[in-house]
């Protein structure tokens, strides 16, 4: 008798060959050790196995399928190789996303209601009666493709190969599962939206002043508020509250949270709010380019500083003061701030 290699490293070659050679019970076998080996893998086989996976990701069953990515994800954030990992994750993730969609329309077509809560099982015969076994599957995993693709897109790499087309299209995909289940997935949409290398004019409307800025790996509004505050106030161009070393830290790469208190009221060009629980993908484009209105705060809020995404490096970069003819012409696009109702 031939023996298996004991470990993780062990589960993820017999998995393998066993997926490659459609072999169901050997695979089922070896999907069993594969979960039950994971937590005590050595880091060399972290780093071997994750792409090994990820690789073989299409050739499995839809349920288990979901399980696996989920590996492929902790394998990254143990450090494989995130850009190897990723087309599989990604592939699978909107076949995953259009499944749910076909979910809930098959749903809604079969008299809708609330929709089944996805448990630790399977669906069950009269969820899949009705909507058709892999499109129940979709709905049933999606929160673990949720977990594994975020786990890929805390690198930078692996968002710049998804392309606008694909990106629009799995966001257009997930926006639509969103509205018919009433679920949201709160942490792959802002995944999605996170932007690299993408300008900001900033505009301080107290003293009339503007600011090119850049910004990458921003998760929500909280995190670029305090980036912002940091860059201009911080560095001595506006008077405000600025925000404390630690709290900086925090919101680039250092690990944890630290209170702190907002600086500004972030406004759109057509005077509306933007609020901090928004992305920075939310800032309106003019002429090209991302632009804020930063005005005094209207009251105090304080919030705990940090990163949405732990696992997610960002930060904004300073690139220089706008002219003051620069600034007028960016003013021209800007009204007052509107007055908050409610």
């Amino acid at each position: 008798m031939i023996f298996s290699k004991a470990g993780f490293g062990g589960a993820v070659a017999d998995f393998e060959a066993a997926v490659v050679a459609q072999d169901a019970k050997r695979s089922g076998k070896a999907f069993v050790r594969l979960q039950e080996t994971f937590g005590q893998a050595k880091e060399a086989d972290l780093l071997d196995g994750g792409p090994r996976l990820a690789a073989v990701l299409e050739q499995v069953p839809p349920g288990p399928r979901a399980v696996v990515a989920v590996l492929v994800g902790a394998c990254v954030e143990r450090g494989a190789d995130a850009e190897r990992c990723a087309p599989g994750v990604r592939t699978g993730l909107r076949t995953a996303l259009e499944a749910a969609a076909a979910f809930a329309e098959a749903w809604a077509a079969t008299g809708g209601g609330p929709f089944p809560v996805p448990d630790a099982g399977e669906p069950g015969e009269e969820i899949v009666e009705r909507t058709g076994f892999d499109a129940a599957v979709g709905w049933w995993t999606l929160p673990q493709w949720e977990m594994a693709a975020v786990a890929l897109l805390n690198h930078r790499a692996v968002r710049a190969g998804v392309g606008g087309g694909d990106r629009e299209e799995l966001l257009r995909l997930l926006t639509a599962v969103e509205q018919a289940s009433g679920r949201q997935f709160r942490s792959l949409g802002h995944a999605l939206r996170v932007l690299d290398d993408e300008p900001l004019v900033a505009l301080h409307r107290t003293s009339g002043t503007g600011y090119a800025l850049r910004f990458f790996g921003i998760g929500d509004n909280f995190q670029l508020h305090t980036l912002l505050a940091d860059a201009l106030i911080g560095g001595g161009h506006v008077e405000g509250h600025a925000p404390s070393p630690q709290e900086v830290a925090v919101c680039r790469e250092t690990p944890g949270q630290v209170d702190t208190v907002g600086s500004f009221d972030l406004t759109a060009p057509d005077g509306g709010r933007l609020w901090n629980e928004g992305a920075p993908a939310d800032i309106p484009v003019v002429d090209g380019v991302r632009l804020l209105v930063l005005d005094e705060p209207s009251y105090r809020r304080s919030w705990p500083a940090g990163r949405f995404f732990p696992g997610m490096r960002g930060d904004v970069i300073l690139e220089r003061a706008l002219e003051p003819e620069e600034t007028e012409r960016w003013f021209a696009h800007v009204s007052p701030a509107k007055e908050l109702t409610g």
